[in-house]
């Protein structure tokens, strides 16, 4: 998703300095861009002019020092603990001009659980993206009690700036407002699969005939990436007390983890990629029957 936001806001003409502790992950990110723009040029959403100043606005840098110098915002999408991303945002703390505003892109934390720990609570809130950007074009602006009151404003502003559509958030509340009601879509689908009361592939044609989408749940997880479905999973109040039907949910995400079948990123999830069968026209007719593996 940091790839992602950080090739959103090059797009609309802005500066963007990428950062990762990891260099190799730099060079990861790098790729994926290249990839994501080239697909962007395909579909007729930018030209090869567009393309090449858009990369040219993109820059990596191994050393945080030097990727911290004169930015007016941080966006963060590390990994979901609440430790690590105080960590991080002290870090940034010491090194970015006291003007920088830090945003938090976490999908299931609260920012007041690290708030304190950015050194700058009041210039700071959450800043929720949807996948892929440029499609899923919706942000959550969600502060906590500490932030400024005119920090919100002006996320609302920047998130219009570079073509999202802010969601405003008046109080913290876990999961947002999309993701809150995807959540609960999500928990169902994968509860049916994980009793064994019904196939993957068809709990899928069940939402995808009903709604019409083009994808359906496990579709969408396989987007997600399983392996972070799972890590959401285990932090989820519901599957700790309602065992063992909780167990039985982390333990049929798990088995696909542990075959590395994380979804789209891995090219294999619960469906297997660039060609997955719900993507067929006739997947939701129940085409190709003799291939499911459940």
């Amino acid at each position: 998703m940091g790839q992602q936001i950080a090739l959103q806001c090059a797009m609309h003409g802005y500066q963007v300095r990428v950062y990762d502790i990891i260099p190799h992950m730099l060079e990861t990110a790098q790729h994926r861009v290249g990839e994501y723009v080239a697909g962007l040029q395909v579909s007729n959403r930018l030209d090869a002019e567009e393309a090449q100043s858009t990369l040219e606005r993109l820059k990596y840098f191994e050393q945080a020092e030097s990727a911290a110098q004169d930015v007016d915002l941080l966006s963060e999408s590390i990994v979901e603990d609440p430790k690590l991303k105080g960590e991080a945002f002290a870090r940034f703390n010491r090194l970015c001009p006291s003007r920088t505003i830090f945003t938090t892109n976490t999908s299931t934390l609260l920012p007041s659980k690290f708030a304190k720990a950015t050194g700058r609570p009041a210039q700071f809130a959450a800043f929720h993206f949807h996948n892929p950007v440029w499609d899923a074009n919706v942000v959550d602006v969600m502060p906590h009690p500490g932030s400024d009151p005119e920090l919100v404003p002006l996320l609302v502003a920047f998130a219009r700036s570079i073509g999202q559509v802010p969601i405003v958030i008046h109080h913290e509340t876990a999961s947002y407002v999309f993701n809150a009601m995807l959540g609960g879509i999500l928990t169902a689908a994968v509860g049916l699969a994980a009793d064994g009361k019904v196939s993957v592939e068809d709990v899928d044609r069940a939402w995808m005939g009903a709604t019409k989408m083009k994808v359906g749940p496990f579709g969408i997880i396989d987007l997600i990436g399983v392996d972070l479905t799972y890590h959401i999973t285990t932090r989820m109040p519901f599957y700790k007390k309602m065992m063992p039907a909780g167990k039985r949910v982390l333990n049929f995400l798990k088995q696909y983890v542990d075959q590395g079948r994380l979804g789209i990123k891995s090219g294999k999830g619960f469906y297997d990629y660039p060609d997955p069968a719900f993507s067929r026209p006739d997947f939701v007719m129940g085409g190709d029957l003799t291939n499911e593996k459940r």
